[in-house]
């Protein structure tokens, strides 16, 4: 149990100041293909700052995978990162949770500086919950027993306590059915949905999300993306690593494009997309958006 413990921390996070079950907003139904801009909720962030990364510098061996990378996300800002395959966008995340270190810079989540000290490190991950692409589910653990895992292990939550949150959360991504399935009986996009609850589960300050929707089948990333949504919808900090375009148009306060290891551009969607700035950018979003 060991070694179950131990992921428990790295896959969720823990408290925030609002409870669990105002993670998620009763908006379902709404998808992203539906949403207008009237209908996105203003951006909720202040001045208070949730992540603050200052010349990062990132190498695998001798390649260098991060540049000189610097960024500021503000609480309740939305934030999708984009950019072409090997650019350095899940590296980023993955630099903010501690499940990579890095070789320069300064990374600092909720007032607390990373480093190479593993308390900081799980102080970190306390406050950072974490989608990734291929859902990372426990196979031999119910949909209701990936959830309850962090809260039992991690806060000692008692186990009545702990199942009521996760229900209320599987009801509110619509999967509270699946509470006594095993993940391989779930399709891709119900896996993924579980393992935003879960990660829902400890109330994170900041949900990160590393291109949730890449593994899944085409009729499957509308009811991730819709999950996603309503998160936004109530003022979730997000950073997010996607191609879904449709997503950074209308849900993100700011669109961060990536190139070779470096920001390249930071905009606005509507200017990202109507009036970008670099040949690189315009090059990028002529070939995605075709």
């Amino acid at each position: 149990m060991v070694w179950i413990h131990s992921l428990a921390h790295v896959l969720i996070g823990e408290p925030a100041s609002t409870s669990p079950e105002q993670a998620l907003g009763a908006r379902a139904g709404m998808s992203v293909a539906e949403l207008k801009p009237d209908q996105i909720a203003p951006s909720r962030a202040g001045g208070e700052v949730a992540v603050e990364i200052h010349g990062l510098y990132k190498w695998f061996g001798e390649f260098n995978v991060l540049r000189d990378v610097s960024l500021t996300v503000r609480r309740g800002e939305r934030i999708v990162i984009c950019g072409p395959s090997g650019s350095g966008k899940s590296t980023v995340l993955r630099c903010i949770n501690g499940l990579e270190p890095f070789q320069r810079g300064e990374v600092v989540v909720d007032g607390i500086s990373l480093g190479n000290d593993l308390k900081r490190i799980a102080e970190v991950r306390r406050e950072v919950g974490m989608v990734f692409q291929q859902f990372n589910l426990f196979p031999h653990l119910t949909v209701l027993e990936n959830c309850t895992l962090a809260p039992l292990q991690v806060r000692k939550m008692p186990k009545a306590q702990a199942e009521e949150v996760a229900l209320r959360l599987l009801k509110r991504v619509r999967i509270p059915e699946q509470a006594g399935k095993y993940p391989g009986q779930l399709s891709g996009g119900q896996q993924q949905r579980v393992a935003i609850a879960r990660a829902l589960c400890m109330n994170p300050k900041l949900m990160m999300f590393d291109e949730p929707t890449s593994a899944l089948d085409p009729e499957m990333v509308k009811e991730v993306l819709d999950t996603m949504v309503q998160l936004a919808l109530d003022g979730m900090t997000m950073l997010v690593v996607t191609h879904e375009m449709g997503f950074a148009r209308q849900v993100a306060d700011r669109v961060v494009f990536m190139d070779a290891g470096q920001i390249v551009e930071i905009n606005t969607p509507d200017e990202f997309f109507n009036h970008p700035q670099h040949e690189r950018t315009k090059l990028f979003l002529s070939q995605i958006l075709k």
